[in-house]
């Protein structure tokens, strides 16, 4: 029988190990490197604990950026996001960026504090930071939430976490341990292993069975390549089956890079244009991956598809949430194998667009797009947006902030063999520069190049320009640019457009280059037309650097609302 008086394990410098001990030792035995976060008084024995293991951390200002950077920190590298929050406001402010994780499909570990296990329930002791059910406040923006109240439950519980995380659909798991779990003096042995595996999401054979009937016997096949595409690794199964059907795929703003831009079945990202709509129209069958047919993929619900649709995703709810279809629940990646391996490339039809082949149909809809381009007075935005993809290498990766310059990359960015990542999830702004920072940091982690751009607007970039001082303390190699256009551009065009005049999208906005030079941050102002040489030198410096151009961007003329 075990002696409950026994005395404490000591950890590894001579002090009492506590229940943040286990946190750091699960984390680590899981392969975590970084965790991102903001200290509070909570959430002490975490970073207590963190002094005694080998985890670095990166401390945010704001924990809604904080978020931001685990978010990216998963986008660049494939690996888990760790985030740390505090109790109560902390913990709260944290959840728009959580929003945007948990719609991108991007896996995360959050462990949030709690007050001392006496104050939960119903009871109001009126302890600092208590909430009602602080888990149920993140219940709208995570898989799931746990609260451990015993140290002997964490490391079992942050495997589960790590593992849910992992599991298609991919996404953020919310743990919250109360204060004094955290900080008393624990009985359990060091962990020593930690093992979390995938759960594994194929297609049902008798799904796959079909769809290759409907391939197999179609005139105009066709693909849309959502996010989930990208977050299942599947393009070099898409590859496979687009060449095997010469089907044309079109990427959606997530899926942007899934599907090679300048293959001659491609139709690149420009899905909100109208003579794109009419091609997916079209098809006789359609095949969607990891996409809901939502709001932008389906040019703002204008879309009215005549054929068949086979829509692939690994979350349920997605499925026919927009239009009728045969749903296959799966990770993408296993169905497009699976799909791929079970088709038969010499069974498959020669397809016919009413005469054309589906190549000629792919270059004459891009030429139909660049001329409507053409037509709208847009030089200025179509060089500045291919001015700043000729000076962005080509493996580089890119965060875009819900500003003008980043609804052009939804349509128009060559990823290259660099990656696009894109608020779009949720929608939130801010989002660019503390991504990019969890990016940098996780690329430099692995060894790799941590050079990335950010792109936001003067607005957008307000809501992260207390990461300035991040990106300074450990001088992370980021470059930002900001494009300065006094407001909130895109409200602003709308509500012309809509109503004749803008309100309240005017901003009072500092000097972008004194306020970052004020943090120790190199920065620059340049006119449009020299962006490219701008963001070169900025690619070439060492540690973060800022690039601002006061300019006024257009949109092109949305087609959803007709010609």
């Amino acid at each position: 029988m075990a002696d409950v008086g026994a005395a404490p394990v000591p950890g590894q410098g001579g002090g009492v190990r506590n229940g943040g001990d286990l946190v750091v030792e699960t984390l680590e035995a899981l392969g975590a490197k970084t965790v991102f976060g903001i200290p509070g008084q909570h959430a002490l024995g975490l970073f207590d604990a963190m002094g005694r293991g080998n985890l670095q951390f990166v401390s945010s200002r704001v924990e809604n950026n904080s978020a931001f950077a685990a978010d990216g920190y998963s986008r660049a590298t494939g690996e888990v996001g760790v985030l740390f929050l505090s109790t109560g406001p902390g913990a709260l402010t944290s959840l728009a960026g959580l929003q945007e994780a948990y719609a991108t499909g991007v896996p995360m570990v959050v462990v949030a504090s709690q007050i001392p296990l006496e104050g939960l329930g119903a009871r109001r002791k009126g302890m600092l930071h208590q909430l009602d059910d602080q888990k149920a406040s993140a219940a709208n923006v995570t898989k799931s939430q746990r609260l451990i109240q015993h140290a002997s439950g964490i490391p079992s519980a942050i495997q589960d976490a790590w593992t849910e995380a992992i599991s298609s659909p991919q996404g953020p798991v919310w743990l919250e341990i109360p204060q004094n779990v955290l900080l008393d003096p624990i009985m359990v042995p060091p962990v020593e292993d930690a093992l979390a595996e995938a759960a594994d999401n194929p297609p049902r054979i008798e799904l796959v069975r079909e769809a290759v009937k409907w391939l197999e016997s179609a005139k105009r096949p066709a693909i849309i390549a959502g996010g989930g595409t990208r977050r299942g690794k599947a393009e070099k199964s898409l590859l496979s089956i687009a060449e095997k059907l010469r089907a044309p795929v079109i990427c959606t703003p997530g899926g942007n890079g899934a599907f090679p831009w300048n293959h001659e079945l491609s139709l690149q990202s420009w899905i909100e244009d109208r003579y794109m709509t009419d091609v997916l129209e079209d098809a006789d069958v359609l095949v969607v991956v990891g996409s809901s047919l939502g709001e932008v993929t389906s040019n703002y619900f204008t879309f009215e598809p005549r054929g068949r649709i086979i829509q692939i995703d690994a979350e349920p709810r997605v499925l026919e949430s927009n239009r009728p279809g045969l749903g296959i629940r799966a990770d993408a990646g296993q169905a497009l194998a699976a799909l791929d391996e079970a088709l038969d490339p010499g069974r498959t039809g020669a397809p016919d667009w009413h005469g054309s082949s589906p190549e000629e149909l792919v270059g004459e809809s891009l030429a139909k797009v660049r001329a409507r381009l053409e037509s709208q007075d847009l030089a200025k935005e179509l060089k500045f947006m291919a001015d700043i993809r000729d000076a962005v290498p080509a493996d580089m990766q890119t965060f875009w902030d819900m500003t003008i310059a980043a609804y052009w990359g939804w349509s128009c960015w060559d990823a290259r063999q660099g990656q696009f990542h894109s608020a779009q999830g949720a929608g939130g702004l801010g989002y660019a520069f503390p991504g990019a920072i969890g990016a940098a940091v996780g690329l430099e982690t692995l060894g790799k190049p941590g050079r990335v751009l950010a792109v936001s607007g003067d607005g957008s970039s307000m809501y992260s320009i207390a990461e300035l001082a991040t990106a300074k303390q450990h001088n992370v190699p980021v470059t930002w640019l900001i494009v300065d256009d006094g407001g909130y551009g895109i409200l602003r065009e709308y509500m012309v457009g809509a109503f004749g005049k803008a309100t309240a999208t005017e901003l009072a906005r500092p000097d972008f280059v004194k306020l970052a030079e004020s943090f120790g941050v190199p920065a620059t102002r340049v006119a449009p037309e020299d962006v490219g040489d701008a963001l070169r030198a900025g690619f070439a410096a060492d540690g973060p650097n800022v690039v601002v151009v006061e300019t006024l961007l257009k949109m092109f003329s949305p087609t959803h609302l007709g010609d």
